[in-house]
């Protein structure tokens, strides 16, 4: 077992990512549980697969394991399920001592973490991600949320796990779509942040694709300690941990202008980080060689580069209501060369419109 901490001083956690699969999860376990009760958040999908391999751990440790199952999809970050979970959460009597334990994808994590942070005003909090995309980026740094119908993750909080535990394993059932959602964060960690963990990937990106344990288990330690990094300088975003949300400010609108469900968020990424890239070509900042590498390592990783056909008009609209804007100016993160991005609060609208309908980038 390989362990990263982010060290948040009193609140710093562990990461700890298992090639040994569960059997290391009691030792992964060991203090992060200060009461008695737990309730484990999963969807149908990860409750089936793997529910009764952490529920058979948490309880040989003397804990009463309490389920709660949410249906699978974005949909499911709303304010019924937190509603919903909140009514669990009492119906179990959990107390302020009591863990709420997320087993699964990126929305189980948000939600899960978001009822932790509000009920009772904070309760304890684990992450068991499941599925790539949580395991590099939702459930590393502490940001928990449910949507609003205009703005995804506009509704949450900062809150910090006590553990992180990673189970590469899991990435094997994954089906192929979720997990090429997942490669679009790891393959951002390293556009934004090493440019030798990007050639690693487009040396490995066969053995990934194969989910070879060995090679995920490299791609998560790096993937993950980027972003450890950057979030124990900037906890709460004020500023360096904005360089995240590279490919995010159109990838968002994408999703919402789409209703979050013609696309997964790793796609709408992949599209946004492409788009990104060309308005920072425009502004001079890189060549065209930047996005033709991009989209090639993402194409290989089976993602979307373009929108075929999209009412760009309705994106930029909903780009207005993006968490990171300053002052109603829409905030970007734009490449300045391999491993390096800043952040820019000056890109005119006619500039990005200009970009985004430039008939060569559809």
């Amino acid at each position: 077992m390989q362990t990263i901490t982010v060290d948040l001083k009193d609140r710093a956690y562990p990461i700890h990512i298992a090639p040994e699969g569960w059997e290391a999860l009691p030792g992964a376990l060991d203090g992060a549980i200060k009461g008695e009760k737990v309730m484990v958040v999963c969807d149908e999908n990860t409750h089936r697969l793997y529910y009764e391999a952490v529920k058979t751990v948490l309880e040989s440790g003397g804990y009463t394991v309490n389920p709660a199952v949410i249906p699978p999809g974005e949909a499911s970050k709303s304010f019924e399920q937190a509603q919903a979970l909140y009514t669990k959460a009492l119906e179990a009597n959990l107390d302020r001592s009591s863990t709420i334990v997320a087993l699964g994808g990126g929305v189980v994590g948000d939600l899960a973490g978001f009822i932790a942070a509000t009920y009772m005003r904070g309760i304890g909090f684990i992450q068991i991600p499941t599925s790539l995309l949580a395991q590099v980026d939702s459930s590393v740094g502490g940001k928990v949320a449910i949507n609003h119908p205009l703005a995804k993750n506009i509704i949450g909080a900062f809150y910090q796990p006590r553990m992180v535990f990673i189970n590469p394993h899991t990435l094997k059932t994954l089906p192929q779509r979720e997990f090429a959602t997942g490669m679009a964060e790891l393959i951002k960690h390293a556009f934004i942040a090493d440019s030798e963990f990007l050639s690693w990937l487009e040396q490995n990106m066969e053995a990934l694709l194969s989910r070879d344990v060995q090679a995920l288990t490299h791609a998560l330690y790096r993937s993950c300690s980027i972003k450890a990094r950057v979030v124990e300088q900037d906890e709460k975003e004020s500023g360096l941990r904005m360089i995240l949300n590279f490919g995010h400010t159109i990838g968002h609108a994408i999703e919402s202008a789409t209703g979050y469900s013609k696309y997964t968020h790793g796609e709408t990424v992949a599209i946004g980080m492409v788009y990104e890239s060309k308005i920072a070509v425009h502004r001079g900042l890189i060549g065209h060689e930047y996005v033709e590498r991009l989209s090639s390592l993402l194409e290989k990783a089976g993602l979307p580069t373009r929108l075929e056909a999209a009412d760009w008009d309705l994106i930029i609209e909903r780009m207005a209501y993006d968490k990171k804007n300053v002052d109603s100016r829409i905030v970007f993160v734009l490449p300045t060369g391999y491993g390096k991005v800043e952040v820019f609060k000056d890109v005119a609208t006619d500039d990005i419109k200009q970009v985004l309908a430039d008939r060569q980038n559809t």
